[in-house]
């Protein structure tokens, strides 16, 4: 595994995770062994992961040696970018001369279609954002993890690379051309019994202008009974984006919830504060009064919508 600013895999799949392996002095670890490709062979490492997202999602050419000497040393290579690992000439020759895979985890299925708004069957929960990056992945693991330990019939739908490689299955809704995403988000959390709860893994932020778009069909799609608000209250400004604020809880609640209505009028918000760097936090309601003002906007505004075909 090459770093990563966060130990996702590590946390939540630590019995297949045998060592880490960096590019120079990062300062940054998963808490696994360092180790090189070569050893991580000899400790019985069948792939190694490459466990950056940075922004584009690109192979950067600092990489290349790194992922040809994993390969020749016998590892499959495990990508979450946006670029094909295929594309880079260098990794392509490797992976024929050696017989060795190139997997692409950011690939969606083919054939999705558009949405359709229809209510489904079941329950959901959705994972919010103040902003990106704050812990909307592990607050859906961990609550899916809760949910399964009181008996509670549930599965966790990831929607990101490291979601998707956690769980074995999902689809990378970033990946996604923008008028699909509502349908990929239906076709991730189909039809269920009443008595089930989907557990779906939140992508970007309303209030983050890079990838409003992408948590506006993710939302749409996913029709949430019930979604939680992630929140860094340290956090002062958006990432990356010094030019805007973070919004309060009370904001994402109300847009959220007049949003999201659109697809079910009976969502409701809850917030999460994380206590730690890793892991979730502490959950509550909004207060009475917040949570009338948003139904109350909702219901106002439900009829301009239902005759309107809104795009992802």
């Amino acid at each position: 595994m090459i770093r990563s600013k966060r130990s996702g895999l590590a946390d939540w799949t630590a019995d297949s995770c045998v060592g880490e392996y960096a590019l120079g002095e990062t300062g940054l670890t998963a808490g696994l062994p360092a180790m090189t490709p070569a050893d991580a062979v000899k400790a019985g490492a069948k792939s190694m992961v490459i466990g950056v997202a940075n922004p584009g999602g690109i192979i950067a050419p600092s990489w290349q040696a790194a992922l040809v000497d994993a390969l020749e040393s016998g590892l499959d290579l495990v990508s979450g970018l946006h670029a094909r690992l295929g594309d880079d000439p260098a990794v392509a020759d490797a992976a024929r001369r050696t017989g060795r895979q190139l997997i692409d985890v950011r690939t969606p299925p083919s054939s999705i279609p558009v949405g359709t708004g229809r209510k489904r069957t079941g329950k959901r929960l959705l994972t919010v954002g103040t902003d990106c990056a704050l812990g909307k992945k592990y607050t859906a693991l961990a609550l899916h993890k809760a949910f399964i330990e009181r008996g509670v019939n549930a599965d966790f739908r990831a929607t990101g690379q490291t979601g998707i490689m956690i769980a074995g299955s999902g689809i990378p809704m970033d990946a996604v051309v923008s008028d699909f995403e509502a349908g990929a988000a239906e076709m991730l959390s189909p039809d269920a019994p009443a008595d089930h709860w989907d557990v779906i893994e939140g992508q970007g932020s309303l209030f983050n202008p890079s990838y409003a778009a992408l948590s506006l069909g993710l939302l749409h799609g996913s029709q949430p009974d019930v979604f939680i608000v992630c929140h860094d209250p340290t956090r002062k400004k958006i990432i990356g984006l010094d030019g805007f604020d973070m919004p309060t809880i009370e904001e994402v609640i109300d847009i959220t919830t007049r949003l999201g209505g659109l697809t079910n009028r009976n969502i409701q918000g809850r917030c999460c504060f994380p206590q730690q760097e890793r892991g979730a936090g502490i959950c509550r309601a909004p207060d009475s009064s917040q949570r009338h003002r948003s139904r109350q906007h909702l219901v106002g505004n439900a009829g301009a919508g239902q005759s309107r075909s809104d795009a992802g």
